[in-house]
């Protein structure tokens, strides 16, 4: 999956300092204080798999512990 830009993006989170950056790439999110939210896309292959698989993956790379996350497949989620 790759991140994508957004209109609602407004702010840019970077790479730890322990990563390089091809591990590693800035991210576009929205933030209001409360939340962050970033907008992803999958190629044909990632399509197809999670339309045959049903299974999505979700890695923090952090491995101490995983803050609450939401994972939505919808249009939008600013409504």
């Amino acid at each position: 999956m790759k991140p994508v830009n957004f209109k609602e993006a407004n702010k840019r989170l970077f790479k730890p300092s322990n990563m390089t950056d091809e591990e590693c790439k800035p991210l576009l999110v929205f933030s209001d204080g409360k939340e962050c939210i970033s907008k992803w896309t999958m190629n044909w292959k990632e399509r197809l798999h999670c339309l045959f698989k049903g299974f999505v993956w979700v890695r923090i790379v952090s491995g101490k512990t995983q803050p609450p996350i939401v994972i939505q497949a919808e249009k939008t989620v600013f409504k």
